[in-house]
């Protein structure tokens, strides 16, 4: 029989963040004060990384008005994350972002929120003794199953042609899955090598053991179109599925490593 599972819902970082938890801590004081937490935590990157907020770190040191110094070091951090991703991709990632002006705006928000919520978990949701967690922000999830005997998480890949049918399903137990793609909003990734939306592909989800890198990757490769495939066998331990324009879908699977690169 399934283990009772406890949900907790708050909207941060302009987005919903949600916590399925299901073990020895659930509703208990534990299980809520280390959501607060989590929610606190992701309160605070918002108050630093938001580029809506005009008083943010980020914010202002896109302005010019802080150097780098000024800054808390995890700027430092999510900067140096990004530099990786600019490496690994080619320049199919990047944090400097066309504006409507015809000059590039700085946004480091496709590091933040993959970077964030998976701090958040191994900070707080890890010390939960005995208890399984799927931490989910916009889509994009961290998950711990502690007891291989345990069904895992079964997450849901929307299909970005049809928002009220399912793609396919991934059983996650411990490990990560990000999704980049069209549904919803229409075409939001823009190829930064060329500064127009990338096209050929309307969704890529990645699994693998970093949100962090799962969130970068997937973004890289919807940048990429058609070259999306083949770069992502070149990333060690990711499976996943790209789902073209057309419909159709490519399921990946890089089961060893190969080559070099973070994540």
């Amino acid at each position: 029989m399934n283990a009772p599972i406890a949900r907790y819902v708050e909207q941060v970082m302009g987005m919903p963040i949600s916590l399925a938890l299901r073990g020895k801590h659930t509703r208990d004081a534990s299980a809520r004060s280390t959501w607060e937490a989590v929610v606190d935590e992701l309160r605070e990157v918002d108050r630093v990384f938001s580029t809506y907020r005009a008083d943010s770190f980020i914010s202002r040191l896109g302005r010019d008005e802080l150097s780098l110094p000024d800054c808390p070091p995890e700027v430092s951090e999510v900067l140096e994350i990004a530099n990786q991703a600019v490496e690994i991709s080619d320049g199919a990632f990047s944090v400097y972002l066309p504006d409507p002006a015809g000059g590039l705006v700085f946004d480091p928000s496709g590091v933040v929120k993959g970077w964030a919520v998976e701090r958040a978990a191994r900070r707080y949701l890890d010390g939960l003794e005995d208890t399984d967690y799927c931490l989910s922000a916009g889509g994009d999830m961290v998950a711990r199953t502690l007891d291989p005997t345990t069904e895992p998480w079964c997450i849901g890949i929307e299909d970005p042609l049809d928002p009220n049918r399912l793609v396919a399903t991934v059983p996650l137990r411990t490990g990560a899955v990000a999704t980049a793609g069209t549904s919803h909003r229409g075409t939001h990734i823009i190829d930064p090598r060329t500064g127009r939306p990338a096209y050929g592909i309307a969704s890529v989800t990645v699994v693998g053991d970093s949100l962090t890198w799962v969130d970068i990757e997937a973004t890289a490769a919807f940048a990429q179109g058609a070259q999306a495939l083949s770069w992502l066998r070149t990333r060690p331990r990711r499976t996943g599925l790209i789902v073209w324009a057309d419909g159709q879908t490519t399921l990946f699977d890089t089961s060893h490593p190969v080559g070099q690169g973070a994540g």
